[in-house]
């Protein structure tokens, strides 16, 4: 990253994925929050001419606050490292892999991390017959904010009629009851763990919209949970290569005791709106929100 002391950022926000409300949200509240600290900042929409745009403005910085595909998944990270500009959050690498759900479990497991036993189908598949014993979810594979979720129910109908703009490609997994549990990582440490309150399913609108949910920090829980889910997010950050900061989300029974905790995803970017969980994490621990966006430019770097 650029040493001097008011570094030129573009903030990369919107872009053509299904987050793309989100992101513009995000990309905003950074922005503002980076003027705060002194950076010169330029705010520039996603699109196909984004290289175009990026060489004419030349940044010392790029603070990636996109979501979803494209700007998550790696493929944004590779246009940045082949153009050599220092940008924040996760590489290549790390990006592509924690937005394919199934192969994040992959890396889970092999290190030791609890999570649910999942498959990979067809979305023809998954609306002809039962891929599994219900109760179960059905997600798509490379798409966060819960975006594309059905739950199906331990007595349906049948299985799930998915909707037309469903990928080809979906993930089904076993249905973890249980509480929502999230801790984000900054750099090499863990912040707090947030329990997510809400009436029903955490879905989209129950995590972007005003008291679409409610959030206890920390989380009341015992000891050992609260320590675990400290030390899982922290692993789950390293073993997938992760940088700058991340978010793992957990699901706890508390009838099973700590065998009830496991692992749903890691998110490589984590929202940043005023309802998001990272910046709530952040403060709780005594790091203002320009504080952390600030961080998050100073650990820029290419090849991450």
């Amino acid at each position: 990253m650029s040493s001097r002391a008011n570094p030129k950022v573009v903030v990369v926000m919107g872009g053509p994925s299904a987050e793309r409300e989100v992101s513009l949200s995000t990309g905003a509240e950074c922005a503002a929050a980076l003027r705060e600290t002194g950076c010169e900042v330029i705010a520039v929409d996603a699109g196909p001419d984004l290289a175009v745009r990026l060489a004419e403005l030349s940044p010392d910085v790029v603070f990636n606050a996109l979501h979803g595909r494209w700007g998550e998944d790696g493929c944004v990270q590779g246009i940045l490292e082949w153009m050599r500009i220092p940008y924040t959050h996760s590489g290549v690498l790390a990006s592509s892999l924690t937005m394919d759900k199934q192969r994040t479990k992959d890396v889970y497991r092999a290190a030791g991390l609890p999570c649910l036993h999942s498959v990979k189908a067809t979305s023809a598949q998954v609306s002809a017959a039962h891929v599994m014993d219900p109760p179960y979810v059905v997600k798509p594979f490379n798409e966060g904010s819960s975006v594309g979720v059905y739950i199906v129910g331990e007595n349906p109908n049948g299985p799930p009629q998915l909707a037309s703009d469903m990928p080809d490609e979906v993930m089904v997994e076993v249905y973890a009851p249980g509480r929502e549990l999230t801790t984000t990582v900054m750099g090499d440490r863990a912040l707090t763990v947030t329990d997510i309150v809400t009436d029903g399913w955490y879905d989209y609108h129950a995590k972007y919209a005003e008291g679409g949910s409610h959030h206890v920090i920390p989380a009341d829980i015992p000891e050992a949970i609260f320590d675990a889910c400290m030390d899982y997010a922290l692993r789950a950050h390293q073993v997938l290569g992760c940088r700058g900061a991340s978010r793992t989300d957990f699901r706890w029974d508390e009838t099973r005791g700590i065998d009830g905790l496991i692992l749903l995803e890691t998110n490589t970017q984590p929202g940043m709106t005023p309802t998001s969980l990272t910046p709530e994490q952040a403060a709780h621990v005594g790091i203002s929100f320009p504080e952390f966006c600030r961080w998050l430019v100073e650990d820029a770097s290419c090849d991450r």
